[in-house]
């Protein structure tokens, strides 16, 4: 496999498990506005933490992301996953920021009821 093959290959991983968590981050964020919590409002709330152990793990890289670095030199935040580069850049900042209001109106509608 080209070099290319193996970056794109990751590429495209990467950007199906970022879409992924993007949507079971909204999907908390929804049960706690809805006051919909369940089971998988709690299993969508583990993965995410499990996500975030990972990243604390790997000094707050993808793991993808540091497979990707073996096959380019590129120093944009965009060069291992298809997403504009303002939104890699910021990715953690805006989906942890969602997560945590989803997390807060979760606990909140649990605690309510």
């Amino acid at each position: 496999m080209k070099v290319t093959d193996k970056l794109l290959t990751i590429k495209i991983v990467h950007t199906v498990i970022w879409l992924f968590f993007v949507v079971i981050i909204f999907y908390v964020l929804y049960s706690g506005i809805s006051g919909k919590v369940n089971t998988f409002t709690w299993i969508s709330i583990a993965l995410v933490v499990g996500e975030g152990l990972t990243l604390l793990v790997f000094k707050m890289f993808c793991p993808l992301t540091l497979m990707a670095r073996k096959y380019s030199d590129s120093d944009k935040d965009n060069f291992d996953i298809f997403l504009p580069n303002w939104l890699a850049r910021n990715n953690k900042l805006i989906f942890t920021s969602i997560f945590i209001a989803g997390l807060l109106l979760v606990i909140y509608q649990t605690l309510k009821n």
